[in-house]
């Protein structure tokens, strides 16, 4: 399974990366905002693009889908590694048959259901983003959705990979895992939770005191 960074944050990135377990980035408007202070989207746009190799998703802000193409040919011309993300609508399953024309990757992103998806992947997106945390938030089962997905894809031989987006906590990167997801984007703070285990720690002091004891 292929892990992406779901932040626009550009030390995060370069942390990430430095660890070699990083494919990609996903980003959105939100994170962007969090990020931006003086700088442009565009700039911190250019320095993401700069320093990961494989994809980095980088989502319109337009409501129609003449809107979504146009913002999208000025996304993918920044970099041959940028996919586009477009909105789960009708404007938005328009503008992915037109991007893909164009020959321009796509990611369907805020998908809540196993059709939407289904829709998404027979316009030709490349991609799909189920928010299994959000689901969750509304005591719905978003991993069941991703499972969903899956049998659905697994049925009809559909290329279309699936994002697990909004993930919460590292039991959801795993369950991603499990299932058989293609990707997993996930927050540095969710990332940095992967490493670490309690036990390592106790038994990483352990050996480090018992050295202490050996003369070198």
């Amino acid at each position: 399974m292929k892990i992406f960074l779901d932040t626009a944050n550009v030390d995060d990135i370069r942390e990430g990366v430095s660890w070699g377990i990083v494919d990609g980035v996903t980003t959105n408007p939100t994170l962007a905002s969090k990020e931006a202070g003086n700088r442009t989207f565009w700039d911190i746009a250019k320095e993401i693009i700069n320093i990961v190799q494989g994809p980095v998703n980088l989502e319109v802000t337009a409501l129609d889908a003449d809107g979504m193409v146009k913002e999208g040919k000025k996304l993918a011309a920044m970099g041959k590694n940028v996919v586009v993300k477009i909105p789960m609508t009708v404007e938005g399953l328009k503008a992915i048959v037109r991007l893909k024309k164009l020959g321009i990757k796509t990611n369907t992103t805020l998908i809540f259901n196993s059709n939407q998806a289904l829709l998404a992947a027979k316009a030709g997106t490349d991609y799909v983003s189920p928010f299994v945390g959000r689901l969750d938030d509304i005591g719905e089962s978003g991993m069941q959705i991703v499972k969903d997905i899956l049998q659905i894809f697994l049925n009809y031989g559909i290329k279309t990979e699936i994002i697990v987006a909004s993930v919460r906590h590292p039991v959801h990167v795993q369950e991603a895992a499990l299932l058989g997801a293609d990707i997993a984007t996930v927050p540095f703070s969710i990332l940095k939770m992967l490493v670490k285990h309690p036990k390592t720690d106790e038994g990483l002091a352990k050996f480090l005191e018992d050295w202490k004891k050996v003369k070198v």
